[in-house]
């Protein structure tokens, strides 16, 4: 199994940064995907970024390119998630999970990741 727990949401005014961490423990090896999701209060849960864990690749979602870098540093099996110039609409629980079964490519549907973390709010104020 692995365990995964993020931290690093808050508040924050619209313009605004915050850096999501995401630690990994148990059996990462076998680890191929990490990504950041999140999920406004009655709507579904969306890929925000992700990463290979070779780092070799990466994913963002048009509504946060240019804005959110995604990295991670293997060494302390955690994944980042770097937001700048947030807005509004960025307010939701923020999650991170794996992908241990793809080979190739990175997923964006939310049912293709096997754990997850307990998620950490982040919400932004106009």
């Amino acid at each position: 199994q692995v365990q995964l727990v993020e931290s690093g949401g808050g508040l924050v005014q619209a313009g605004g940064s915050l850096r999501l961490s995401c630690a990994a423990s148990g059996r990462t090896s076998n680890i191929y995907v990490m990504g950041w999701f999140r999920q406004a209060p009655g709507k579904e849960r969306d890929i925000v970024a992700a990463i290979t864990w070779s780092g070799g690749r990466s994913f963002y979602a048009d509504s946060v390119k240019g804005r959110f870098t995604i990295s991670r540093d293997n060494a302390e099996n955690t994944v980042y998630l770097q937001m700048n110039s947030l807005k509004r609409e960025g307010t939701a629980v923020y999650y991170c999970a794996t992908d241990r079964r793809r080979t190739f490519g990175i997923g964006t549907r939310a049912a293709g990741y096997d754990y997850w973390g307990q998620g950490t709010q982040v919400t932004v104020s106009s």
